[in-house]
This record gives structure tokens, C-alpha cells and sequence, in this order.
């Protein structure tokens, strides 16, 4: 049962009594939290009715004594355990998640971490709880959440736009979340976002970002990539090497992936290769600029500018120095036939 499922049966008046939400995305799990902490509960009931623990202060047998407490004036009373992954012997909540009290629901959020499911309360839980397992979205659904995200809120935004606050701010979906919030607050009654909001109000240059970047390497434009790194040398936060390298890993990685393929169909590469219906056609560009050996070279490169980064095998060069001797080797045209054994 995804979360948004939760919700909705919640706003039905359709209730569990217990609720188990874990794993590496906390957006989601902090969604079903915030709901049921606000809205769960008339403001006039949430006094008495409404007890939230944090799992690092909180006692099992204190947890158990408030899940058996019946509601004051009311039908439902809430208990919620935020943090619980931290909290101590967790699993002697298993006599009262075994035996709920129906007019208690009981919120569990178990945060980063996943329970141990060969156990005996892990199997509990899986079958007396409604049991949610997060997973962080891959970077190749995140465009497609964001204009999803973006639409449920009444607006549009155009694809550079996803892109580039993909390309910043990466899975973080609470971040993204956060930054179209204050996108939207600051259209007025516009509708559309559009990479210009992004600069004017996140502070992600439309021009000079991790995006842009990968895309001038992509089409072997050497003179706006150095261009670029002046800027990003003079603007340190616009698109650290830390957030440049792992991007251009990972389009080099696909890239070699649809050499794979043996094939340069759109909708198979979208499909096989996981890469998104905006970025597509970039890569197919990309194709024809690099050869295999070429882009199995570069794959090496990045890995050993990225240990140059922390300090291996490197003799104190600036990261803009980095970057600059990087995009010499990647665009050597006396390598560009390159075979890698």
C-alpha cells in the first residue's frame, strides 16, 4: 500500500490500528506523519487524544501505556513514535501489536533503517501492521516526479527547469518539495515555472549548473566548458566538483549502457537504460560525439579525478584546475579512437 493510499483512506474514516512506516525515503513517511499528527484530529481533540513520542527518549512500557488508554470524548485517539529507529527495545511493543486496541492508532515511523523481517517481530509487523517499505527514488524517476508533483499543485514547468533542480539538489525529494513551495508562492498568477524562476528564486543559475555542464561536455563544446568553470571557480556553490564528477559519472555510465543496447531507439533507451524523456536526445548526441572505448576512457578519468578531489594522487590542484584538465582529456580529439582492454 503506497502512502498516499494511507491518506486517502484516512480522509474515509477507514483506519488500522497499527501503522509501520521504514526505509531510506523519509518523504513519504513524514507525509503519512504529518497528516496523522494535524489532521487526524479535530484541533479540539488533540490535547487529550494526540501523544507523540521521539524514539530516542521514548520507553516501551510509557508507548504500551498510551496505546491502552481509551480516548477522551472522542472515538480515536492517536499515538505516534517519531524517530523510532532510535528508540531502545522496540520489540516489546510486540505484545501490543499483537493484541491493538481499536480505538488507538498507532504510528510508528522507523526511519533510514529497514527491521529485520527473518525476526520474529519483523514477521509480526508484516502481517499485524499496514507495513510501508520506502526506497529513495532513482534519479531517473525524479524528473517525472517533479512534473507529477508540480501538476498536483495546479502548475507546469518546463523540462529544462525539472532538470536543473534535479541535477542540483539530486533524490533529496523533502528539499525538492520545499523549493517548488517557495517557487510557487513567488508566481503570483503565473502558472508556469520556468528556468528563470529557478535562478530568480532557488538561486540555481540557468546557465552555469551541473546540468549545463554535463551537457556542453555531452556536445564537445570546450570553450563553454571552460567558461563554465571560470564562473563555478569565481561561484563556488553554483555547481561544486563534488556535485560535477558524480553527474558526469552517471551520464557516461548510461552512455556506455546504450552502447549496450545496440540500438538507438528512444522509447528502448527510456525503458532499458533508465533514462528520462527529457534527457533522451542528449544522450543519443552524446552517441555520436563519443565512441565506446572513448566513453569506457572517460568512465576511468572520473574516477581518478575523484580521488584527486580528497587528496590521492594529487599535488594541492584546485578543483577548478581539476575540472579544466578533466575536459582537456575528455575532448582530445587525438583520443577520440581510443580502445580500452
Amino acid at each position: 500500500m503506497p502512502t498516499s493510499k494511507i491518506i486517502a483512506n484516512w480522509k474515509n474514516k477507514v483506519f488500522d490500528a497499527v501503522y509501520w512506516l521504514e526505509g531510506e525515503e523519509p518523504y513519504y513517511i513524514d507525509q503519512v506523519v504529518e497528516y496523522a499528527e494535524h489532521h487526524l484530529l479535530p484541533e479540539s481533540e488533540q490535547s487529550f487524544n494526540l501523544t507523540v513520542f521521539y524514539g530516542k527518549d521514548a520507553d516501551w512500557a510509557d508507548v504500551i501505556n498510551a496505546c491502552k488508554r481509551y480516548p477522551v470524548f472522542a472515538e480515536k485517539q492517536v499515538v505516534i513514535i517519531k524517530e523510532a529507529q532510535h528508540m531502545g527495545q522496540i520489540e516489546k511493543l510486540e505484545s501490543y501489536i499483537e493484541k491493538p486496541l481499536s480505538s488507538t492508532i498507532l504510528v510508528i515511523a522507523y526511519k533510514d533503517k529497514n527491521v529485520d523481517g527473518r525476526k520474529t517481530f519483523g514477521k509480526l509487523l508484516k502481517t499485524k501492521s499496514i507495513f510501508i517499505s520506502t526506497k529513495k527514488m532513482y534519479d531517473n524517476k525524479l524528473p517525472e516526479w517533479v512534473t507529477g508533483f508540480v501538476s498536483e499543485k495546479g502548475y507546469q514547468i518546463t523540462p529544462k527547469a525539472v532538470q536543473i533542480i534535479v541535477d542540483h539538489i539530486g533524490n533529496d525529494i523533502s528539499r525538492i518539495q520545499n523549493e517548488i513551495d517557495k517557487l510557487v508562492v513567488n508566481l503570483g498568477d503565473r502558472k508556469k515555472i520556468t528556468d528563470d524562476d529557478i535562478e530568480k528564486y532557488i538561486g540555481i543559475s540557468k546557465e552555469y549548473n551541473a546540468f549545463e555542464f554535463q551537457d556542453a561536455i555531452a556536445q564537445r563544446n570546450f570553450s563553454k566548458s571552460i567558461r563554465m568553470i571560470q564562473y563555478f571557480e569565481s561561484n563556488n556553490k553554483a555547481a561544486p566538483i563534488q556535485l560535477i564528477l558524480p553527474t558526469l559519472y552517471a551520464f557516461f555510465s548510461k552512455l556506455y549502457a546504450i552502447y549496450g543496447l545496440g540500438t538507438r531507439d528512444e522509447k528502448t533507451i527510456m525503458s532499458e537504460v533508465g533514462v528520462s524523456f527529457y534527457a533522451v536526445k542528449n544522450y543519443i548526441a552524446a552517441a555520436r560525439n563519443y565512441p565506446v572505448g572513448k566513453v569506457q576512457h572517460i568512465l576511468i578519468l572520473i574516477q581518478e579525478y575523484n580521488l584527486r578531489v580528497i587528496g590521492i594522487n594529487d599535488a594541492a590542484n584546485s578543483d577548478a584546475d581539476l575540472l579544466k584538465e578533466l575536459v582537456v582529456k575528455i575532448m582530445d580529439p587525438a583520443m577520440m579512437d581510443i580502445a580500452v582492454k
